[in-house]
């Protein structure tokens, strides 16, 4: 079945059995049935219909930096907007641009037409799709802030436009996230500004990453969204959890919001780790720590 792909994508577009570890952050993943590189919004939604007609499963997967596969993998098809979908053009202070750009990418691309307001972007890993969905931000930015407008795609094949109102953005959250709709390509608008000035601002910003965050080891970010009145950080560091691990999974010595792969975790490493924290977090302060990372595949 899953080689009659075949018959409406190109050979090198389609991977079988294909480990989800090298298409996430963090380094970790089973295999999917199959996994499909669409190169246009076309081979998106030949490749919907595909599924739909044979009855597959089939989910969506941006840069992977936001991602935990499971150990069994997924079963079905994953669908991954990345490098093949990159496409931009700017027209004054607007860029459109298409899903799978990745966020470092866009925010170089922003500060060659003289457009500020994605400095915060540098450095964020993970695509421009994924950004919307979770409404990533760092250094008093949001996505929020900048886009305007989301061509999106419901899980029938069916486009939709929605406006910056009908987005629904919070906290690390957009309507998004429900699942109805996969983010095809955005509008962003920006200010003028000064070349020297914005990158200036985001190589402050990438030495303020680079002495804060774990990035010399794989992981998929923040751990966890931040609880009212706490920051996740020093929560976990007040437990004294700085470089606890479960088999390859560990709480970064360096910043406590991270957990890392030393370079053999399992999922399951990492899935017993976060439910340790969540415990811990619990007895001592009555928190709930509510994952960022969004998990994927067979349990």
């Amino acid at each position: 079945m899953y080689s009659r792909l075949c018959d409406i994508l190109s050979v090198d577009q389609i991977k079988l059995n294909e480990e989800m570890k090298h298409h996430t952050s963090f380094h970790i993943g089973g295999p999917a049935d199959a996994l499909v590189m669409p190169r246009s919004i076309t081979d998106i939604c030949k490749t919907i219909t595909f599924c739909r007609k044979n009855n597959l499963a089939f989910i969506f997967l941006g840069q992977g930096s936001n991602v935990l596969v499971r150990d069994k993998g997924i079963r079905g098809i994953v669908i991954k907007i990345g490098n093949g979908l990159n496409r931009l053009s700017v027209a004054g202070q607007e860029i459109y641009a298409e899903a799978g750009i990745t966020l470092s990418d866009l925010a170089i691309e922003a500060a060659e037409h003289n457009l500020s307001g994605l400095e915060f972007a540098e450095g964020i890993p993970g695509s421009l799709g994924g950004a919307v969905v979770m409404n990533a931000g760092a250094y008093n930015g949001e996505m929020k802030d900048i886009v305007q407008e989301v061509l999106a795609i419901d899980t029938a094949g069916n486009f939709k436009t929605f406006t910056r109102e009908q987005m629904k953005f919070e906290y690390r959250s957009s309507i998004f996230q429900e699942g109805s709709y996969i983010v095809l390509a955005a509008r962003l608008h920006l200010v003028m500004g000064n070349k020297e000035e914005i990158l200036k601002t985001m190589q402050e910003f990438a030495r303020r990453r680079s002495e804060k965050q774990p990035l010399e080891h794989p992981s998929a970010g923040s751990t966890f969204r931040r609880p009212d009145g706490f920051y996740v950080g020093p929560i976990i560091e007040g437990l004294g959890l700085k470089g606890f691990s479960i088999g390859g999974a560990e709480v970064s010595s360096k910043h406590a919001g991270f957990i890392i792969n030393k370079g053999n975790a399992t999922a399951e490493d990492v899935i017993n780790l976060i439910a340790y924290i969540q415990k811990k977090a619990r007895e001592k302060h009555g928190v709930e720590l509510m994952p960022e990372i969004k998990i994927l595949g067979e349990e």
